[in-house]
């Protein structure tokens, strides 16, 4: 045996005889048999190469190299001990920080800060880093304590708590529809200005048979990964755009923007927020995580 044999828990059963002089004492407080402590001792003293208490039949005394080690390892334990009740204390706490990942648009800027900020007013000890980005970030590389993603999921092992599906709507100005006509269906807008993101191919099914699809390919007039200026040049009457309800709630409502199908629908987009399983996640994550679950909704227009 050697000092990297060496076990805590041996040294924690050295410290207790030390302390109250006694095995029979000692068994009692750490609830174990005499004969199991005086092998704990025997291993600690044979890793170390050193006898750390002479003992007889009727009595047992601390050696030099005993009590040296002793107040040394009782210093270190007491540090240990304290170490352990700040870690359950700080887990427990509702202050800290957390970091999050999130997309942008109004979803990111508009719903998720809003209940961030609001979050922080219930519980000032918490502190929130918000970060904006669509790419796929990895929560333990990127160090990110909770994710807020649209769209499928791949299987990561990640919890998902899914807080809505969005709704996405085809939609286009009436002054664009009046010069340009009214699709009769998906397949012609190939005839007709679009407006795009990343996508180019867009897929639709048709409300009274799910299994009835059409994937139309279409020509962007306008190609831009930000929802807004995607909602402003189709207001402008730069051609058809889809997007989702909550981005242009406010618009329809105006008559700025119509629905240019009737039959015709987009798949629902989930909206997931992405934790990590820890079995002892702590307290100021699984607030935030409930927090969120019960009010999302508040703030989506």
């Amino acid at each position: 045996m050697g000092k990297s044999d060496i076990n805590l828990a041996d040294i924690k059963a050295f410290s207790v005889i030390a302390e109250l002089g006694s095995f029979t004492r000692a068994a009692e407080k750490l609830d174990c048999s005499r004969s199991h402590l005086s092998k704990q001792l025997t291993n600690l003293e044979a890793c170390l190469g050193v006898t750390l208490i002479t003992r007889t039949t009727r009595a047992q005394r601390l050696t030099e190299q005993g009590s040296a080690f002793f107040n040394r390892c009782r210093a270190a334990l007491d540090s240990i001990d304290q170490a352990v009740e700040i870690a359950v204390d700080n887990a427990q706490r509702l202050q800290g920080s957390i970091k999050i990942n999130c997309v942008g648009g109004y979803l990111g800027e508009e719903v998720v800060a809003s209940l961030i900020n609001d979050f922080i007013l219930k519980y000032p000890g918490i502190s929130v880093e918000l970060d904006f980005s669509s790419q796929r970030v990895d929560l333990l590389v990127d160090q990110f304590d909770l994710v807020f993603r649209m769209g499928e999921l791949e299987d990561s092992g990640l919890v998902a708590r899914k807080l809505m599906d969005i709704t996405n709507l085809t939609l286009a100005s009436p002054q664009y529809l009046e010069a340009r006509g009214v699709p009769e269906d998906p397949k012609s807008l190939k005839a007709h200005q679009c407006i795009t993101g990343s996508v180019n191919n867009w897929s639709f099914f048709h409300i009274d048979n799910k299994d009835r699809k059409l994937d139309v390919h279409i020509n962007g007039a306008f190609r831009c990964r930000n929802g807004r200026a995607m909602k402003h040049s189709a207001i402008v009457g730069n051609g058809i755009v889809r997007l989702p309800k909550v981005y242009c709630a406010e618009e329809i409502n105006k008559g700025q923007l119509v629905s240019v199908f009737d039959d015709w629908q987009i798949a629902d987009t989930p909206f997931y927020l992405l934790y990590h399983k820890d079995k002892y996640q702590p307290a100021l994550l699984r607030e935030f995580v409930s927090f969120t679950a019960e009010h999302f909704r508040d703030y989506v227009y």
